[in-house]
């Protein structure tokens, strides 16, 4: 069973809650969703599932069809003054722009008085870094998005919180990035952009070619490993009968 570019991009973010134990999963976005939900019938099955949003899941379901699998409303005042502030959640974030020392903008685009581009705004993008362990998904990996620095910081990376104080890293962990080319850390010198995977044909050259900031390397890049029959099975036949995915991630 061949995997496909994006099947290995769901395996990988499902790998991302691996060891997280009983905490919030709060994915955003559809290969994430996909990735959270793999993990839960996999390898993470005390995780609380949610939609993103405001929706607790009671099972997991198709993408696509989470309204009868919805347990119970956690609005974000609540997400806000329960889950947030102790740690207790894994959010996995969008990233216009993100840099090599893990800041990341889904702000605008151009200086802030007068930008090129208006975004979303920060959103939750300071507390979910600061309080809770973060993880970035970038569909499309490109020197536009891996930048040498964002044009506004919405997500704190660890040299910015450090410089913060103690009450801006007591909870930090910006964790991993996965893009459609590999999988990156901040293992590098002075928690900067590590390449830590790449994915079953593509080269760690190719990564660096396709960034616009510096991609640390050590030594011969693993390859990131390819989904098991099993979670292919879950993949295709429990939680993305539509294949879905495909369309976020083209074959390559």
């Amino acid at each position: 069973m061949d995997a496909t570019r994006a099947e290995v991009c769901a395996a990988a973010l499902a790998d991302l809650f691996e060891g997280d134990g009983e905490i919030m999963a709060s994915p955003m976005g559809l290969l994430p969703t996909l990735g959270a939900r793999l993990a839960t019938l996999t390898h993470s099955p005390d995780l609380l599932l949610t939609d993103g949003e405001a929706a607790v899941l009671g099972g997991v379901p198709p993408l696509g069809n989470s309204a009868d699998a919805v347990e119970g409303w956690v609005p974000f005042r609540a997400v806000l003054d329960v889950v947030v502030p102790c740690g207790k959640r894994h959010v996995i974030m969008g990233a216009t722009q993100v840099d090599r020392h893990g800041n990341q903008n889904i702000s605008c685009i151009g200086d802030f008085a007068q930008p090129q581009r208006q975004l979303l705004g920060v959103r939750g993008a300071p507390g979910n870094t600061v309080n809770n362990k973060t993880s970035y998904w970038v569909p499309k990996h490109s020197t536009r998005v891996f930048v040498e620095q964002v044009d506004m910081v919405s997500g704190i990376g660890r040299k910015r919180a450090e410089q913060a104080g103690a009450a801006a890293t007591r909870f930090h962990n910006v964790h991993r990035v996965v893009s459609n080319l590999g999988v990156l850390d901040f293992h590098g010198p002075d928690h900067t952009l590590r390449l830590a995977s790449v994915h079953p044909g593509v080269t760690a050259d190719e990564v660096r070619a396709a960034s616009g900031c510096d991609i640390h390397t050590e030594g011969d890049v693993p390859e990131t490993r390819l989904p098991s029959a099993a979670e292919l099975t879950l993949i295709r036949e429990v939680l993305d009968p539509e294949s879905l995915r495909d369309r976020e991630v083209p074959a390559a």
